[in-house]
């Protein structure tokens, strides 16, 4: 019996199993996916911690009158730098100028009659014994020492005449810039009032308190006590403006405190930053990063590593030729790396490149590539295609 040929093939068709094995079809290779790499190895890590702050003046100064008069004068001008010694008021002097010629008359009045007893003491010194008796000696020589004693008080009330007359002229206390005058020319002021004339401040330098929490200052005290952490010989501080710009002068610890806030639980320390285009005025608010050392440990890049729900990082390292993932604790963060102190071995190459659909386990190429200054990988060159079969 004879079967015709297409339906020979189409039984062939159906059923597979029937067909030569140099037939059968197998599913492509997949190739290992190319990622970059950087290698890791442990080095010092600067400790840094960023906190809040608030700059404070480092000098500030409220002018007050020392004598009682009317303003005849306003010498200053507000908001323009002054110096030490600089006029800024005037008091009607006439009283005062009035005072010292008293007191100026009342020594040499004084000075003539401690003269005059003087004179006596030394003609009853020579008679005593022949027309003096001891006892008008005595009293002689009283009379010349009360005599001295006025001359000393009327001296010390010139003085102090002087220094109020000198003092209808108020002159700036310290280096600064001083505020608007609260008072006008004509305006009767006394002496000590409780309201001040105007304030001076010194902007140049200037004082951060950086407020820090107890809690963290003792985590710093216990890696330092350890040996986990080398402290700085000089603890220094930089500041980020209201604005975000990088204010280009580092400060140096002044104090440390002392004492934790019973409203805050925060501990204040102060540092002292050159000022000279004032850009930080007395009030401004401001981040601070206090470095206070450095520790050994590893700089995992933050572009490279998720965070987990438990709050851990998870990373990526090549370990014969395939990924594989693992789960690290970090100490904060240095210069967009996260720092990591266990977990890791020296030499270990961390995927930084290549992450998009890597799965644990899977077969990799693994690429020295390098980060930016941002941490983020520069990007990989495409694979090399494969080289053409020589032509026989």
């Amino acid at each position: 019996m004879h079967f015709p040929a297409s339906l020979l093939v189409s039984a062939l068709l159906l059923f597979p199993s029937f067909t030569a094995p140099g037939l059968a079809q197998v599913p492509p290779q997949v190739p290992p996916k190319q990622v970059g790499v950087v290698t890791l190895n442990p080095g010092p890590i600067p400790q840094r911690v960023t906190l809040p702050g608030r700059a404070v003046a480092f000098e500030e100064a409220a002018i007050r009158p020392r004598v009682s008069g009317l303003v005849t004068g306003i010498s200053y001008r507000a908001g323009r730098p002054l110096k030490a010694g600089d006029e800024m008021f005037r008091v009607d002097p006439g009283v005062y100028e009035s005072r010292v010629t008293s007191a100026d008359a009342e020594v040499r009045s004084a000075k003539a009659a401690a003269g005059q007893a003087a004179a006596s003491l030394a003609r009853a010194e020579q008679l005593v014994g022949s027309g003096v008796s001891r006892a008008d000696l005595e009293n002689t020589r009283s009379a010349g020492e009360q005599a001295d004693a006025r001359v000393s008080a009327a001296q010390a009330q010139l003085a102090i005449a002087k220094a109020e007359l000198e003092w209808t002229v108020i002159r700036a206390p310290i280096d600064g810039v001083a505020s608007v005058a609260s008072v006008s020319v004509g305006d009767l002021v006394t002496a000590s009032q409780a309201q001040e004339l105007a304030t001076i401040t010194r902007l140049d330098p200037i004082e951060v308190d950086i407020l820090s929490p107890s809690a963290a200052m003792q985590r710093v005290v216990a890696d330092i006590r350890a040996g986990r952490m080398t402290v700085n010989e000089k603890i220094s501080a930089t500041l980020t403006l209201e604005t975000g710009e990088t204010y280009e002068v580092a400060g140096e610890l002044e104090a440390a405190g002392f004492r934790v806030s019973q409203t805050t639980g925060a501990i204040d320390y102060r540092f002292l930053f050159a000022n000279p285009d004032l850009k930080l005025l007395p009030g401004q608010f401001v981040r601070g990063e206090i470095s206070f050392g450095t520790r050994e440990g590893y700089l995992v890049s933050q572009s490279a590593a998720s965070r987990a729900r438990t709050g851990l990082l998870n990373v990526f390292l090549v370990e014969n030729g395939k990924a594989v993932q693992h789960q690290l604790s970090d100490l904060g963060s240095f210069e967009h790396h996260w720092i990591v102190t266990e977990g890791l071995t020296p030499g270990a190459q961390l995927i930084v490149d290549g992450l998009s659909g890597l799965t644990p386990g899977a077969e990799v190429v693994s690429v020295e590539v390098e980060l930016t200054e941002g941490g983020v990988p520069k990007a990989l060159a495409p694979p090399a295609p494969p080289a053409a079969p020589a032509k026989e």
